[in-house]
Formats: C-alpha cells, structure tokens, sequence
C-alpha cells in the first residue's frame, strides 16, 4: 500500500515529542549551496530516520518546514554546516551551506540509514510486526558524530525531558554560532568543544544544569578528539570507551551510539520509562524493570533497539496513573 497512494504528512513519534514532515517540493534558498541526491534502496521516512536528532520542538540545531523539508545545522570535523534534506519522487534531495557542506553531503547516504538492512528484522510479536507494517519507512541512521549525540544526551540524565531540553536550547543559541546558508530563522550550530569548555558556572545554573551534569559535559570535551575517534569503532566498543569518562554510563552511551553509529542492539537500560513500556506491550506487566526488559527483547537479539523503536511507535503505553514527574528549574535558585 506504500507506494500506490501520494505521501501525506507523518506525525512522527521520537522519544519526548513529535515531528511532523509534511509532503511537498524543498524551498529553494536564495543563497545556493552544494548539492546532492540519493535513492534510497527502500521506503524512507525523513521523520522517523532523523527525528531521534530532535531535541524537543524548538531545537536550535533541527527543524521541519512546511514544504517538506528537514533542516539540520551541525558542527562537521571540518566547520559548522547546514543540511537541508527533502523527499522528491523516491529520492532524497539534499542542498548543504558553509564550511562543512561537503562532509554533510558525503555522509548524506549514512544518515539516512544506507548501512542500515530492515530487512533482517524478524518481528516475534504481533504487535511488533503491526508496527513495522505501519512504518515502512524507518531506517536506523549512522549520523557519524560522537559530542552532537554525547552532549544533549547527557542533559537529558536524571531531569524531564522539558528541562533537557530548554537547557540545550538555551546553551546553544547563546554559545553556538548561527548556522551558515538561508537556514531557517534561529537555527545554530552546536558550541565547539573549547567554546563548552569555557561556559561560565553561572551560565550552566541558568540554564537549570547542575554540576554533576555540567562536570561531565567538562570532561568529555577535554578528550573530545578521542571520543569522535569512537565512529571508527563497533558499537559495543565505542560504548566501552564512552563509558571511560566519570559520569557517562549505560544509558548515556547506548543513547548516543544509537544516533551515532545506528547501533541496532543498543537498548537502552536504566530509563524510566522503557522498561515498562515494553513489558506492558511484550507481556502486559506495566512495572517491569531492565531485567525483564531484556529478557523480552531477548528474541531480537541483534535488533533489540530496532524492536524498542517499534514498541515506542505502535502507541502501546500502560496507561497514566500518576501525575507527571515535576519539573525543576534550579536557575531559580
């Protein structure tokens, strides 16, 4: 049914908000950039393979725009680039501006998950397969930088999403750079790792940041060069050296390998949340933890986070029975 009917705009589900990609022609900017097209070998969904890259629904780095297109500003090995990515017949037409314009268009093909084979999954379960019917288009990326995942998902340790969120917005467009080319309005490049070095100790606490969070942010970018080292390797390995830095563990690290690297088996453990999502939908128990979790995913072996991913999005969820977690805000203090 996938290809007989026109695409309609995807309310895409990513963990902690939605991406909307409406169907449509790429507004041409009116400063040209450099250019480049890939078909994809299969369906291809630009919500579901970069939307995991969103940080919440005013992200400074990622926005989706009217006409179908989906805008990324990152900080390249070699400078700061924008990347704008759209849907036209099949094929992927990508536009990229600035110092890193090429890296972004030579990866093009690996952030849209052209390493990744769905082919190999094998849904156990009914609901599972239901989902995968469903979303067609879902494809693991292999983003290919190690501090663009490392950083927001260490914000994102120990706090609500809202709060992770508004601290990477607010330490991004204070001490990022405006992304190069016609990008739209108030988009920004991630701060180098020097420039995050340097943010003052009051500027973490405004942003409602506390020190635990703050000092491993620290500590990363000392030995960022050695963390991007980490693309090279698989994932097992690249989490083994994550998890060398104090205050970087499991979740942080399987986090960031899974938009880093496209790391298909990297489940998440320690969340709140995911284990009882899974055991609700997999078993019906609402109160399962890590361990019953895997144990569940065991038959996925290989694809345990591809499986996550599909839980997540068939909706399955145990119903709310307490109210939400509070938000904090220690930049009050």
């Amino acid at each position: 049914m996938a290809g007989r009917f026109a695409q309609r705009p995807t309310p895409t589900t990513a963990r902690g908000g939605h991406v909307v990609v409406p169907a449509g022609v790429p507004r041409q900017g009116t400063v040209p950039g450099r250019r480049r097209s890939w078909t994809p070998p299969g369906p291809l969904d630009l919500g579901l393979v970069l939307g995991p890259l969103r940080r919440g629904p005013a992200d400074p780095t990622f926005r989706t725009t009217p006409d179908g297109s989906v805008w990324r500003a990152s900080l390249t090995p070699v400078g700061p680039g924008t990347l704008r990515v759209a849907l036209r017949a099949g094929t992927a037409e990508a536009e990229a501006w600035g110092p890193g314009a090429e890296w972004l268009l030579e990866q093009l093909p690996e952030m849209l998950g052209a390493s990744d084979d769905p082919g190999v999954f094998e849904p156990r379960h009914r609901l599972v397969a239901l989902a995968r019917h469903r979303r067609p288009g879902l494809r693991l990326m292999r983003w290919g930088l190690v501090l663009e995942s490392l950083i927001p998902s260490v914000l994102e340790q120990k706090v609500t999403t809202d709060e992770a969120y508004r601290a990477w917005r607010l330490l991004v467009r204070k001490f990022g750079e405006p992304a190069p080319g016609p990008a739209p309005g108030r988009m920004h490049v991630m701060p180098a790792p020097r420039t995050w070095s340097l943010i003052p100790s009051w500027e973490w606490h405004r942003a409602g940041v506390d020190n635990k969070r703050a000092s491993t942010i620290l500590r990363a970018v000392r030995v960022a060069a050695r963390l991007e080292q980490a693309t090279a390797m698989e994932p097992a390995q690249a989490q083994a050296r994550l998890e060398l830095v104090s205050g970087i563990g499991p979740w942080t690290s399987a986090e960031t390998v899974q938009r880093s690297h496209g790391a298909a088996d990297s489940v998440t453990v320690g969340d709140l949340h995911l284990p009882g999502i899974v055991g609700y939908a997999l078993a019906g128990d609402r109160n399962a933890d890590d361990e019953l979790m895997l144990s569940l995913l065991e038959p996925y072996a290989g694809q345990r986070h591809r499986a996550a991913r599909l839980i997540l999005l068939s909706g399955c969820v145990p119903p709310r029975r307490a109210p939400r977690m509070p938000r904090g805000d220690i930049g009050r203090l």
